[in-house]
């Protein structure tokens, strides 16, 4: 039996209360007359989820480049919360955490899971400290990397832990090793919505993270790029090419390299921004990112963005690095700009750069 997107589960539940259809579009519309911010969103999303159209638009996050409007049908999001539900062993009456923006996909889908598998889903704001704003226990939640470094001491209150938007440092996932609860880097992007691939990053044997493992239904391959290309087609007639360099390991597991459009060209060597965070997310303990400027000897040359008050960064040991991967400038802000959902919005950090430092944009050609 398939289930449609305009059916509401007899067991879904709404900060404890159940709502069919209708209930719903009358929640939405309390939530925009009378809401806070986070919850009138909520009310123009439930609003569109329950009007006539089968589809909706959802808005990119604008963590590297500028936000962008994508057309997403309705019941390929009811696929992947049944996909979701099944990956990770939901059952009717399941409890959720719901506290992200659902001006984005990672809080519309909380909202789309709920409804399609009778969950029973809490709203609270969205904040940096989510658990927080309750006392419950839950069997399902969703954070993003700061999110999850700010809940460190309530993770005996959540049975299984998602956490994705970012890359989770190694540093956090250190810091989460013994969890009492399982935890799961997710991978994936508003087009796909929301993750195609999971892996565990805690209770692990050893110090070795597991590679990306796509989920069922989910075919994973290269194009002569090496860039990821998704064929899921419960959630899309198309197949989905990403500029995401990877590794195969398997025919279904992968290893994350980098962005292509991310891909440093300093003196005649590609260098890859993610791989270099990656070897100092544990060095470093402020945020950051790295990034490239023009250098009339290297073409291009890697520099290190700091989130700090101190225009110094003093012993910070860069022997993990290759010759070519260590910054040969740091720049500092006080404080990095931000998505709405909270994620660091690095074009607009490096505008922030360039204005205290007098450095002038220049185009790029690699």
């Amino acid at each position: 039996m398939t289930i449609k997107y305009n059916e509401v589960h007899h067991e879904f539940k709404l900060n404890d209360f159940h709502f069919d259809k209708d209930g719903l579009c009358e929640v939405a519309y309390s939530f925009i007359k009378e809401g806070d911010f986070f919850e009138k969103e909520m009310g123009d999303f439930l609003l569109n989820w329950m009007d006539e159209h089968d589809y909706i638009y959802v808005e990119t996050s604008g963590t590297t480049g500028k936000k962008k409007k994508i057309k997403l049908s309705k019941q390929a999001m009811v696929n992947s919360a049944l996909a979701t539900g099944k990956h990770f062993k939901l059952e009717p009456g399941d409890r959720a955490l719901h506290c992200m923006p659902a001006s984005f996909i990672a809080g519309k889908m909380m909202m789309v899971r709920a409804i399609v598998l009778g969950l029973k889903i809490d709203i609270v704001t969205p904040s940096s400290h989510p658990f927080e704003g309750t006392l419950k226990d839950y069997d399902f939640a969703a954070l993003v990397p700061l999110q999850l470094q700010n809940s460190l001491e309530y993770l005996d209150r959540v049975k299984t832990l998602i956490v994705g938007g970012a890359a989770v440092t190694r540093d956090l996932i250190d810091k989460v090793k013994y969890a009492p609860c399982e935890i799961f880097e997710t991978f994936g992007m508003t087009e796909t919505i929301t993750h195609i691939a999971t892996r565990p990053i805690n209770n692990l044997n050893g110090n070795d993270l597991p590679p990306f493992t796509a989920m069922e239904d989910v075919t994973i391959s290269t194009d002569d790029r090496n860039c990821l290309v998704v064929t899921a087609h419960h959630l899309n007639d198309e197949k989905i090419v990403t500029n995401d360099v990877i590794k195969m390991h398997s025919e279904n597991t992968f290893e994350l390299i980098g962005r292509i459009d991310n891909v440093i060209n300093t003196g005649g060597i590609k260098v890859f921004p993610e791989r270099i965070e990656r070897k100092l997310d544990s060095i470093i303990h402020e945020r950051f990112f790295i990034t490239d400027q023009r250098d009339d000897v290297l073409g291009y040359r890697v520099v290190l963005i700091l989130e700090s008050d101190s225009e110094v960064m003093e012993n910070v040991d860069f022997s993990s690095l290759d010759k070519y991967q260590i910054p040969k400038a740091i720049f500092t802000v006080p404080k990095f700009a931000e998505t709405a959902s909270g994620k660091i919005n690095r074009r607009k950090t490096l505008d922030l750069v360039r204005k205290k430092y007098n450095i002038k944009k220049r185009k790029k050609n690699k």
